[in-house]
């Protein structure tokens, strides 16, 4: 027999107990469609963190005051941990730094006509939508002079105008921040979750000197919340986190000694973490799915050794008339591994129905790869040959007077 005639052969025997078949596959079949469904929702999963993180920015730093030093001396001498919008020009000038921002924030009762609502309102310059690649749908931005005057302007995110100027453009118009007017002046473009956990089309920004003037009003003018900063491109982020620290350090007179009253958090950092604990995820929910394909891999072991024992005739009949023992092995070989093919290839086509489920919700995309395709048929293809080669070499050592014999 050549190798067609072993296939049609296999091919014939599976058609021959139809429901045996199908049992039997249906352990193949879940195991497929496990792994092939879980390494897709791995490598989405993989995809969507990426590209969240590139949303943010993986070259920023965020400088916040606090840090090892929280209470301690400096609260006994009357002189909170505290970033001023001096330390911010002093980062700016770094040159491993390609910019640095203040900002404050705070929530306040915004209003709009008949329209209310309460939201995080941040106080910004211009330079904070460079460093954080905002981009304008409408508008522009408020420049460094608008800056300096103190200018009630806004930019707000896409959902904040369609909230309040539903079908109408919202530039020139007005929203109310705590009874203060703001005048629109442009839109942000995008949404999409931020660092600081709120979402871009959520956004209200305004110039900080404005916030500090109208909104967060405080005995230290030049306090503010936080700084963030840019590492140059192509530059260790390391250096300027260093620098970051020297800078800080020397600018609040810190000794040697003692713990920074500030925290400097890398963003990079936080991208390599996420990227190690989706990839771990990614490999447990494939080992998952293998395990499944396993459990099916010992069914058609227990299936293909009721076969040997049921077809013992044939297999005698089939050796007298010529066929050798390693005919017989490569049939039965031949018919666990087409199980598992077919099997693997109907795991496939319901993994990529569930995929195409899931992405159709809208909140996660889920593509099968053609990566995930390939390991699923070959491993299927390796369960086949693994656990169906006992039962097709049983088969092949049978003697074929007790094969004529058997009962």
């Amino acid at each position: 027999m050549n190798y067609l005639q072993v296939v049609v052969e296999a091919f014939r025997s599976m058609s021959a107990n139809r429901l045996r078949t199908v049992l039997t596959m249906l352990g193949i079949i879940i195991g497929i469609t496990s792994v092939v469904l879980l390494l897709a929702l791995g490598d989405s999963m993989k995809t969507f963190i990426g590209k969240e993180l590139e949303q943010l920015g993986t070259n920023m730093l965020f400088i916040s005051p606090g840090g090892d030093r929280a209470s301690g001396q400096r609260m006994r001498a009357n002189a909170a941990p505290a970033l001023t919008l001096a330390d911010a020009a002093a980062l700016n000038a770094l040159p491993s730094l390609a910019g640095a921002a203040p900002a404050l924030q705070g929530s306040f009762k915004l209003s709009a006509g008949n329209e209310t609502s309460t939201s995080a309102v941040h106080g910004v310059t211009p330079a904070m939508f460079k460093i954080r690649t905002w981009k304008l749908e409408q508008g522009s931005s408020f420049s460094e002079a608008d800056v300096r005057a103190a200018a009630r302007m806004v930019v707000i995110g896409r959902k904040v105008a369609d909230q309040f100027f539903y079908k109408t453009d919202p530039l020139g118009k007005y929203i109310r921040i705590e009874n203060v007017a703001f005048q629109v002046v442009g839109v942000l473009h995008g949404e999409g979750k931020q660092v600081d956990g709120g979402d871009l089309a959520d956004l209200v920004l305004v110039p900080i000197t404005a916030a500090r003037a109208n909104l967060i009003r405080s005995p230290f003018p030049d306090n503010v919340q936080y700084v963030v900063a840019q590492g140059k491109s192509g530059n260790d982020l390391k250096d300027g986190v260093e620098d970051i620290k020297e800078t800080l350090r020397d600018r609040h007179r810190i000794k040697f000694e003692e713990p920074d009253d500030f925290r400097v958090d890398n963003l990079a950092s936080f991208a390599e973490t996420a990227k190690k604990i989706s990839a771990g995820i990614a490999v447990l929910l494939g080992l998952i799915g293998a395990i499944s394909l396993i459990v099916g891999g010992i069914g058609i072991m227990n299936i293909m050794l009721v076969s040997v024992t049921e077809r013992t005739r044939e297999i005698g009949i089939r050796m007298a008339i010529g066929a050798k023992p390693r005919d017989v092995l490569l049939q039965f070989l031949t018919e666990a591994v087409v199980i598992c093919l077919v099997g693997g290839i109907i795991g496939i086509l319901l993994a990529s129905g569930f995929a195409a489920l899931i992405t159709a919700t809208g909140k996660f995309d889920v593509f099968i790869t053609s990566s995930a395709v390939i390991v699923a048929c070959g491993f299927s293809s390796l369960v086949g040959v693994f656990f169906g080669y006992y039962p097709a070499r049983r088969a092949s050592k049978l003697l074929p007077v007790d094969c004529l014999r058997y009962e």
